[in-house]
């Protein structure tokens, strides 16, 4: 009898080592990442996890819903996340700042500058005096790159002569829906949507980016992860940007894969939810990133972001980007 109490505490004993094995085994597999609960991003990572691209390229991708920008930063500044979705000039700053992290090209969509349909506006030269509604604040990328146009070729202050109304995108669109502003800058699905409704594009800031000697093709939005978790971990971070690829290939080629996205888009018409794919499918980027342009845009938005875009102290490293052989 006693032999048989030895032989099942044995046992128990061993399944529970089994038990923990398995689940640190599964643990050191696992992609946690951070993005806000509704946003774009969602569409990439509901694809990867419903084709199971996670499984195929090797690790298991953990979605972690966040409110907001400063929440998903939050989470991989105390390791609550392991990636987020991030603009790389934050990266930049961070490095300066002696926080080592990297960057792997997500996105190259960019907003512009909209007007209602039947509005007098035709150009920048037409802004004076209006109510312009701006989303990311006044150091907006979109922002400073129009404000260059503006003063380029009307040689216009635009931040001086006009009424600016900062807020956040979603109370913005609707705002711009119901006309209590005449012009707005903001993320680009926003303003998908409002093109949707009839609204026109004044200024399209990839355009406008051309104009400026930068390269529209530089991504700004990236997945973003301490450069020590991917030394660490190069099969999950190869494995994540196999996985992004190929579901980028995908939505960019197949127009049935997007249908099960639909719900998440919240689209309430046909036309909006081509608005939102067509842009989409616009801003899916060049796996690899081109230094010396990377660098421009670098410079240029550290000369005109009023120094606060840009840390003085930060410098274009081109570590900033995680290369691939």
């Amino acid at each position: 009898m006693q032999a048989l109490y030895r032989l099942a505490q044995f046992i128990s004993v061993s399944l529970v080592l089994v038990i923990i094995g398995n689940a640190a085994a599964a643990s050191e597999k696992t992609v946690k990442l951070a993005a806000l609960k509704f946003g774009t991003v969602k569409w990439e990572l509901e694809t990867i996890k419903r084709l199971k691209l996670d499984e195929k390229y090797g690790f298991k991708l953990e979605i972690q819903d966040v409110a907001g920008k400063q929440a998903s930063a939050l989470a991989i500044q105390n390791d609550a996340a392991n990636v987020i979705v991030t603009d790389w000039l934050w990266v930049a700053n961070q490095r300066s700042a002696g926080r080592a992290y990297q960057f792997i090209p997500y996105s190259t969509a960019v907003g512009g500058l909209l007007v209602p349909e039947k509005s007098p506006i035709e150009n920048l030269g037409d802004l004076k005096g209006k109510r312009i509604g701006i989303a990311g604040g006044p150091v907006d990328k979109s922002w400073v790159i129009i404000q260059s146009i503006g003063k380029r070729d009307f040689g216009i202050d635009l931040a001086a002569q006009n009424e600016l109304v900062f807020g956040a995108p979603p109370l913005l669109f609707k705002q711009a829906s119901k006309g209590e502003i005449d012009a707005i800058i903001n993320f680009w699905h926003f303003l998908a949507k409002l093109e949707a409704k009839g609204f026109r594009k004044i200024i399209d800031v990839k355009k406008a980016s051309e104009e400026l000697g930068l390269s529209a093709e530089t991504p700004l939005l990236g997945y973003v992860f301490k450069a020590n978790w991917a030394e660490e971990n190069p099969a999950l971070i190869k494995g994540l940007r196999s996985a992004s690829l190929e579901a980028k290939k995908l939505l960019g080629t197949d127009d049935s894969a997007w249908e099960p996205l639909k719900g998440l888009m919240k689209v309430k018409t046909e036309q909006e939810f081509l608005q939102l794919r067509n842009a989409w499918r616009a801003g899916i980027p060049a796996p690899s990133i081109d230094y010396s342009s990377a660098k421009s845009l670098f410079l240029f938005m550290k000369e005109n972001g009023l120094g606060k875009l840009i840390r003085e102290d930060s410098s274009f490293e081109p570590d900033i980007f995680l290369t691939f052989e």
